[in-house]
């Protein structure tokens, strides 16, 4: 009897860390701003309706697919939900680490009753991918820093232009966005970049490029870095994500200007590692169907200057929730910002990603 007393007291035990454990979601984003609007817009309210359900944050989203290949490897998968870019969902699709899902069975419908594969439309750009903002990777600069006289940069190639505006500048520490750069600043038609860039020689163009400003790079991995560099004077330009420097702009009044030439538009959403036990699963499946609604999609677009990925949510896109400023205009789809886009090649990127990954970490320490 004694021992079947142990056994039923250590079931209990298990039963009752099991369910504490369901009851734990495990989120993972990028951190600063953008994390931020999400837990306004979505955990926050959803937690207030489910108040058994915790949300613990992991600010990985930059190495989601290395962790999730590992943990995978591992055979323990510890994140529920996770933020990735178009490409890196199409990455984990094809390495079987992200969930299919049937868009009008995850998904709710837009408000009038379109299924949720058509308001997606075309942003559904994997099997896997969740879509829930349009943003860019843009500049900015610091016009007070700029030297007497010189003209303010229209363009994106003043960043490999440090003769009329000396200083360091910012990239990020990978090599999506400051290659195709790299190339449209060499010359080379937007429209021939991809197939320019597929080529040995025409990589080795753009790091040619990259190596006329290489000594005044500061490289960042976090997108939090170039504002505050920008800020405390130690570059006079650098990239960024679009939301980051609205941040910046008009929630800090720092002294810069957006640079949108050139902005490259990418976009953001959710995967569902594969393989989830059922119970968190079901968890996972809940919170989705409610963050990707309509109206949540329009409620982050309150807080940073991200479109909504619903062609739904976008009329409902009003003020920011705390400053009040109209947040139409801060969009990277406004038509004043998006007069000469570059629109990033997702698939491209999905493919390539591994090799020129490896490439540009060799070429950095070089």
């Amino acid at each position: 009897m004694k021992s079947k007393s142990i056994i039923l007291a250590l079931a209990a035990t298990l039963a009752t860390s099991t369910a504490a454990y369901a009851e734990q979601m495990t989120i993972v984003s990028w951190g600063g701003a953008y994390q931020a609007s999400q837990k306004n817009a979505y955990t926050d309210p959803y937690m207030e309706m489910n108040p058994d359900i915790e949300v613990v944050w992991d600010e990985s989203s930059n190495e989601a697919v290395a962790k999730l290949r590992a943990m995978n490897e591992a055979g323990n998968v510890t994140w529920d939900l996770v933020d990735v870019v178009a490409a890196d969902a199409m990455r984990l699709c094809d390495e079987g680490l992200a969930m299919e899902y049937d868009p009008d069975e995850l998904l709710a419908d837009a408000p009038d009753g379109t299924p949720a594969s058509e308001d997606f439309g075309d942003l559904i750009v994997s099997d896997c991918f969740i879509p829930q903002i349009v943003y860019s990777t843009t500049a900015a600069y610091r016009p007070d820093l700029l030297p007497e006289g010189a003209p303010e940069p229209e363009s994106i190639c003043a960043m490999f232009d440090t003769e009329t505006y000396p200083g360091k500048r910012s990239l990020e520490k990978r090599p999506i966005n400051n290659m195709e750069w790299a190339l449209i600043c060499d010359g080379v038609a937007k429209e021939d970049v991809y197939d320019v860039l597929e080529t040995e020689e025409g990589q080795d163009r753009a790091f040619a490029k990259l190596d006329t400003i290489k000594d005044d790079v500061i490289w960042w991995s976090a997108a939090a870095e170039p504002p505050q560099l920008l800020a405390d004077g130690e570059i006079v330009m650098g990239s960024s994500y679009n939301g980051r420097w609205f941040s910046a702009i008009v929630e800090e009044d720092q002294p810069f200007k957006m640079l949108w030439d050139a902005q490259v538009f990418d976009l953001d959403g959710w995967i569902i590692p594969a393989g989830l036990p059922e119970d968190r699963l079901a968890m996972v499946k809940d919170f989705v169907k409610y963050a990707t609604d309509t109206q949540r999609l329009a409620d982050q677009a309150a807080y940073i200057s991200y479109g909504p990925a619903r062609n739904s949510s976008a009329p409902l896109v009003g003020k920011h929730a705390e400053l009040g400023v109209e947040m139409g205009p801060h969009m990277p789809t406004a038509p004043e910002n998006s007069k000469n886009v570059f629109v990033y090649n997702y698939e491209w990127w999905a493919d390539y990603r591994d090799d020129l990954d490896a490439k540009f970490q060799s070429w950095l320490v070089q």
